[in-house]
């Protein structure tokens, strides 16, 4: 099957019932010099649902995370949030339009506690200051907010150790706090097992699968555990060379042909 119409599988722009798709990637590209490093790429993400992008070292799987989150510019193509065009705008305004995203390297506060990671977080998303020490009102009415996440994340229990203590599963949950501080409806993670150990995976895995769970985000997530994509993905994105092969059910990528030919040999 040619890969244009394998990759038609993905859509773009909206859903079944005729609404916008919760985010929207048409015909996406990044050319650097004569290279094509996203080539064309169309897919859309419904509301309340999980797609994961899978494929090989290269294909080109960060390089669309950064063009739709904003870090790069597309060379071609759009990407719309809720319908809306957000190709040109930068990162802030996107995440403003609730676009959020979570990078491979862990990046949090190391020297402040658990809960003020988040308080902080979330008083930034409110347009409040970074001051570690608010006005008390507002500060009882953001340490609800963050503890919400926090429960949410299963680290209530770590709330006031200092962030820098916590193992590198926890800092991973940390960071999607942080993230819905921001009250996204699109959630980007970028490889969020990168570096988990075996033991904390499970409750890493419920903390990721609750985010669509909980008023209907939308879920975009890059990983190679192909576990934890097939427990996880209500869809599968599969990226070769910068391109995109199918974007279909677990189980149909899994026996496609096409998929099964362009990877021999290659680890997913």
């Amino acid at each position: 099957m040619a890969v244009g119409a394998v990759a038609a599988a993905g859509g773009a722009g909206g859903s079944a019932n005729g609404a916008p798709a919760a985010l929207a990637i048409e015909g996406l590209s990044w050319r650097v010099g004569g290279l094509s490093i996203v080539d064309g790429v169309s897919l859309s993400v419904a509301r309340g649902e999980f797609v994961a992008v899978i494929g090989p070292n290269g294909a080109g799987k960060t390089s669309l995370f950064n063009l739709v989150s904003g870090l790069r510019r597309a060379t071609g193509g759009r990407v719309r949030l809720g319908g809306t065009d957000v190709t040109r705008l930068p990162v802030h305004r996107r995440a403003r339009l609730g676009l959020g995203r979570t990078f491979q390297s862990s990046s949090v506060f190391g020297s402040l506690s658990v809960a003020e990671n988040v308080r902080l977080a979330v008083q930034a998303h409110r347009g409040g200051s970074m001051r570690a020490w608010p006005r008390p009102a507002a500060d009882r009415a953001v340490a609800g907010v963050a503890d919400e996440i926090l429960a949410q994340v299963l680290l209530a229990a770590r709330r006031g150790d200092p962030a820098g203590t916590l193992a590198h599963g926890e800092k991973r949950k940390l960071e999607i706090a942080l993230l819905l501080a921001g009250e996204p409806t699109v959630l980007l993670l970028d490889e969020p097992m990168a570096g988990v150990s075996a033991a904390d995976v499970p409750a890493l895995v419920e903390v990721i699968r609750s985010l669509t769970a909980t008023r209907g985000r939308s879920v975009l997530m890059v990983e190679h555990h192909m576990d934890v994509v097939l427990d996880l993905a209500d869809r599968v994105a599969v990226m070769h060379h910068g391109a995109l092969l199918i974007c279909d059910t677990p189980a149909a990528v899994m026996a496609d042909p096409t998929v099964q030919e362009a990877y021999l040999g290659e680890e997913l």
